[in-house]
């Protein structure tokens, strides 16, 4: 009677195949074209998928058969289906597991990291541990086997990227850890650390030998992720996961780790509520969290960024592990610039229970300066005469017990080929950037250079709170002003509080639509104008947009602290955007509020432009301070401001310079300033620069490149502007001088004539 492999385990298809005299069946050649026919690897004889087979041709095949009953051809089918069931059963299951080459070697560092580094990593760490390095190990030996928190500092180089990927293998091999989770500062960044992960798994032949049970499911892929999901091991599957955003190991019988997870996520990605199923039901969340350099150059200079970052840290990624329970964490870090995210957190101080260490190329610096500013000569003389700073390295050659003398670096064995020793790599990285070696390898990045006692910080703003509740007035304010910056996706608004000699206070700004969180761009606004109006177009979104939000604030009443209402008088709308010029005309025509609403447009008047003194002025034309009103002409006819923005964002920031209390000062609502952080970098988007020209000296202001937004800097400028128009004056000490204007003898004859 024909025999079913499906039903067959490996040790019973051995008794069969040794019961069966396999020459008497079936020859050698046969075997081997059969076996190249189903795609079998060739191999041992002994071997699961060759038994299958095999027993398939001894007990199937050349078994006697009974009478054929019924339609011949359905038991054709029959076979042919019991035959590609059998292909398939032993093309799916990988065979017997190998036996661990050295169970001692296992053993011992089950326990001990560093020796699992030293023995199977002996590519990656072959040169000898500073003391720097087994203090980061002992640190994380710690964090995995009995919890903590580890954030480490090193110099750049110094391995410990790499050191915390065998960190997460460490973990997972040994089942120290179920489910580890790396976070980057961006996804790909963290998918790039478990790429790193996932060769170490696949090619590295000594992990393979101790630990047959997790490594060789993984090699009997060969790189391909398909077969994750049919891999068999003795007919069970082994629920193996090898995407480009997790591993999952298999699922071995004995193996303590069966079904760990390694997976990946960006810090400002998804992160919350993190679970995955393993294959027995058992639910599990992340017990050990690995946060490599979770911060980006750009997200360094922002103090919104930064302090979002360090949000996400302290709820989304320590809460991983879900209530009741404690996750471990190991972030490696660098200090881009002072007070940035890593800075905060090595920080004992404010954030203790992250273990802060923050290691150093150089402890101390030679103390012999004049060689090694001679030094320098020579290797910059070498390097411009097309050379490799040979005779720099030979000068230190010759002095080296004297250039030497008094410096301690972490790691002796840390220099090139090029180089004779660790100090002399080190002066020469220092050479070639200061700024960069103090940051990227010292961990201490120098203090940024001393800005103009004019430029204003966005930690000098975001302190100029008045404590007064977001949206109320100041009993001493007579005007309120609003002014709206318009995008294709959003409308950013400022509302500010006036008193007649321009002392001023931002009672509420933000976004149409909302984007309800304390840090966003517009190039990642979420919620946009499309969405928030459902109009078609882009003109008719912003239309749209445009009356929604003048209708709710031009529409509100604004309480005094005397309990007087006030409305807002003026509104002025920015129509520069092109895209936007005529329908922001349109608006201002056909609006409900067409009285107080107004377009706009800020000019830039740099030193060489004619100053807006000296316009010449035109019936019907109103003109104040660096702003006026032309008369209305022209296909729009609505009348509109044009006002001098250079001169309009030195006068914001004078305003915001004055102390508080004092006459002229702005202020922004509440009593927390952090949750200004946003608003006060997009006041310091822009810097100034003294210009001269035309026998005038002015400030332009010009857009940082590493910053992003400046519009709330615009919307503020045109409030003020707008407090212009409706009387507000600055103290006369403030006021610019008018500069007489050269008049020709021409002139004053031609006066004469005309009487």
């Amino acid at each position: 009677m024909a025999i079913d492999p499906r039903r067959l385990r490996p040790s019973e298809l051995c008794r069969l195949l040794n019961s069966t005299p396999l020459g008497e069946v079936i020859n050698e050649r046969q075997l081997h074209r059969h076996r190249t026919r189903a795609g079998l690897r060739i191999g041992d004889a002994r071997h699961v998928d060759l038994l299958r087979y095999t027993a398939w041709l001894v007990h199937i095949r050349h078994a006697p058969r009974p009478e054929p009953e019924g339609d011949p051809y359905e038991t054709l089918k029959a076979r042919a289906r019991a035959r590609n069931i059998a292909l398939s059963l032993a093309g799916r299951d990988i065979g017997e597991l190998p036996e661990v080459v050295n169970p001692e070697r296992k053993a011992k560092a089950a326990s001990d990291f560093r020796f699992f580094c030293e023995q199977y990593f002996p590519l990656t760490f072959h040169l000898p541990w500073s003391a720097d390095h087994l203090k980061v190990i002992g640190k994380i030996e710690q964090a995995v086997l009995r919890g903590g928190l580890f954030a480490m500092a090193m110099p750049r180089g110094s391995g410990k990227t790499t050191i915390c990927e065998a960190a997460c293998i460490w973990a997972v091999l040994y089942g120290h850890r179920e489910f580890v989770c790396l976070i980057g500062s961006d996804e790909g960044h963290a998918m790039d650390m478990l790429d790193s992960i996932k060769m170490e798994l696949d090619g590295n032949d000594l992990l393979l030998e101790d630990f047959p049970e997790v490594v060789y499911p993984i090699h009997a892929l060969d790189g391909i992720a398909n077969r994750c999901k049919g891999q068999l091991y003795n007919g069970q599957r082994t629920h193996i996961g090898w995407t480009a955003r997790e591993i999952v190991l298999p699922t071995i019988a004995g193996s303590i780790a069966s079904g760990a997870i390694i997976k990946v996520a960006g810090i400002t990605g998804r992160i919350r509520g993190m679970k995955y199923k393993r294959a027995d039901g058992k639910t599990v969340r992340p017990t050990l969290v690995v946060l490599d350099d979770p911060q980006t150059d750009e997200s360094a200079r922002s103090l919104s960024q930064c302090a979002t970052r360090e949000s996400i840290l302290a709820g989304a990624v320590l809460g991983l592990a879900g209530p009741g329970k404690k996750i471990s964490g190991i972030m490696p870090c660098t200090v881009i610039r002072p007070g940035d995210m890593a800075d905060n957190i090595l920080d004992r101080d404010k954030h203790p229970e992250w273990n802060g260490e923050r290691t150093k190329m150089v402890y101390s610096f030679p103390s012999n300066e004049k060689l090694w500013q001679r030094y320098a000569e020579i290797r910059a003389e070498s390097l411009r005469q097309g050379h490799a700073g040979e005779e720099a390295t030979e000068f230190y050659r010759q002095n080296r017990a004297a250039m030497d003398e008094g410096a301690i670096v972490a790691w002796p064995e840390r220099f090139n080929h090029d180089e004779l020793s660790a100090i002399q790599h080190a002066m020469n990285l220092k050479l070639q950037d200061e700024a960069a070696f103090f940051a990227e390898y010292q961990n201490e990045p120098l203090p940024e250079e001393e800005a103009d006692p004019k430029e204003l910080t966005a930690e000098q703003i975001v302190g100029k709170v008045n404590r007064m509740k977001r949206g109320e007035v100041p009993v001493g304010c007579n005007h309120l002003t609003m002014f709206v910056d318009v995008q294709a996706n959003l409308l950013f608004f400022v509302v500010a509080a006036w008193e007649n000699d321009f002392t001023g206070y931002v009672i509420d700004y933000g976004t149409y639509p909302d984007q309800k969180r304390l840090y966003f761009t517009l190039r990642d606004a979420r919620h946009t104008l499309a969405m928030a109006t459902k109009a078609s177009g882009l003109e008719g979104t912003i239309y749209a947009g445009l009356e929604a939000l003048t209708d709710e604030l031009l529409g509100r009443d604004w309480r005094r602290d005397d309990g007087a209402m006030l409305r807002i008088e003026r509104c002025l709308i920015d129509a520069n955007w092109g895209s936007s010029t005529d329908v922001v005309y349109q608006f201002c025509r056909q609006s409900a509020h067409a009285g107080i609403v107004l377009p706009s447009h800020g000019r830039f008047v740099g030193a060489s432009s004619i100053p807006f003194s000296e316009y010449k002025r035109k019936p019907g034309d109103r003109v104040g301070l660096n702003w006026r009103m032309p008369n209305v002409r022209g296909k729009r006819a609505v009348r509109h401001v044009v006002y001098d923005t250079n001169y309009w964002k030195s006068f914001i920031y004078a305003r915001l310079a004055v102390a508080m209390g004092d006459r002229g000062c702005l202020s922004l609502f509440g009593d927390r300033p952090e949750q200004h952080r946003l608003f006060a970098e997009h006041l310091t988007a822009e810097y100034r620069v003294k210009t001269e020209g035309r026998g005038r000296t002015v400030d332009e202001w010009k857009q940082r490149p590493e910053r992003g937004d400046n519009h709330w800097f615009d919307c503020l400028v045109g409030c003020a502007v707008a407090a212009s128009i409706l009387g507000s004056r600055v103290p006369a000490s403030e006021e610019p001088v008018k500069t007489r204007r050269r008049v020709k003898w021409s002139e004053v004859q031609r006066a004469k004539r005309n009487g």
